[in-house]
């Protein structure tokens, strides 16, 4: 195969890439931050309407653009690169691929709108695990504890996942998420507790799909996860340009150049296997696999890229104001979000 992007997909990243950068000038990453919702809500809902982000891979028949996870994959690390929060992963992705594997359209419309709708999942260790979670379902009401619930807090629907007879289950409940924080303040989760919280089925047996939803998440968490060390190593070579020691620029020291040459390695080596396995989630050939392989070394080439890139930096990068240190705590979080390195290897 042609392994590269398509000249829709180059255009669709420039695109993304070109409405951040504008946004930015107005609202940067940390007044989007602080904001009430976390995420710059005018931003998304111009990422929604503009370009169809959080449309891309549901059906049309459900209001979405009928393309497929990969075009999704080439936005996340678009806005991986450049730290964007959004709903993108929780709700494009996450809630969306649970909705449709349980053949229950009627939230995906306002999805594919930039409605946000949220999935709890992990359990009370932060778990996504693929047998389940520590919620209990019984006569139509839940029990239990969920956490890692991405924008559990800003969301206006909320999916859980919870057993009901031995077997894990897919419902929908109106409950009050609880907002927890994070160390990567890009992400946003919130814990919610279930004390015989109506709820309404809408897939009476998950088993078989919560293997898929995980690699899929993972996978997804790949693609930010390039973006973000995409970035690492370009700012770190403009810095090694600009920045003079003994009457030279710092990039001329062959010492360093090295280390350079090392994290392009890593960042070239982590795209190549993104993209495999985010071709994995659009056509389901082997997918599981594809996403220990993938978010084993993703996770472990961006944590070492951010770690360099603080390094590189000096003393600059470990100040609040530099936006290293968010880069370096966004590489630990999601390396360890939906599996870490060592619990995906274990599947291989």
């Amino acid at each position: 195969m042609h392994f590269a992007l398509t000249d829709e997909q180059r255009e669709l990243a420039a695109a993304v890439r070109g409405l951040v950068t504008r946004r930015a000038a107005k609202t940067d990453l940390r007044a989007a931050i602080g904001s009430p919702s976390g995420y710059d809500t005018e931003l998304w809902s111009a990422l929604c309407e503009q370009i169809g982000v959080a449309a891309l891979a549901i059906p049309e028949e459900y209001g979405g653009a009928g393309f497929s996870l990969f075009e999704t994959h080439v936005v996340l690390e678009e806005l991986g690169a450049s730290l964007t929060p959004s709903p993108l992963l929780g709700s494009g992705v996450l809630a969306a691929q649970a909705l449709l594997a349980a053949d229950a359209p009627e939230l995906l419309p306002g999805i594919a709108g930039g409605e946000v709708v949220a999935l709890a999942w992990a359990d009370r260790a932060g778990r996504h695990r693929t047998d389940g979670s520590d919620v209990a379902a019984s006569a139509g009401t839940l029990n239990g504890t969920a956490t890692l619930v991405l924008d559990g807090a800003q969301a206006s629907h909320l999916l859980v996942v919870a057993m009901a007879d031995g077997r894990p289950a897919l419902f929908q409940a109106s409950a009050t998420p609880e907002a927890t924080p994070a160390v990567d303040q890009t992400l946003r989760f919130a814990k919610v507790e279930f004390r015989d919280t109506p709820a309404t089925l809408l897939a009476a047996d998950f088993t078989e799909t919560l293997p898929r939803l995980h690699a899929v998440a993972a996978i997804a968490c790949t693609a930010l996860q390039v973006g973000g060390a995409q970035s690492c190593l370009d700012r770190t070579v403009a810095h090694l340009k600009e920045r003079e020691q003994f009457g030279r620029p710092l990039g001329s020291f062959q010492a360093l150049k090295h280390r350079v040459a090392d994290m392009l390695v890593q960042v070239e080596t982590a795209r190549s296997i993104s993209w495999a396995a985010g071709f994995a989630a659009s056509n389901g050939d082997n997918l599981v696999q594809q996403a220990a392989c993938a978010k084993s070394w993703c996770s472990e080439a961006f944590t070492a890229v951010a770690a360099e890139t603080v390094q590189l930096h000096g003393g600059i990068a470990i100040t609040w104001e530099h936006d290293a240190q968010l880069y370096f705590k966004r590489a630990h979080a999601l390396a360890h979000l939906f599996g870490d390195a060592r619990e995906h290897r274990a599947r291989l």
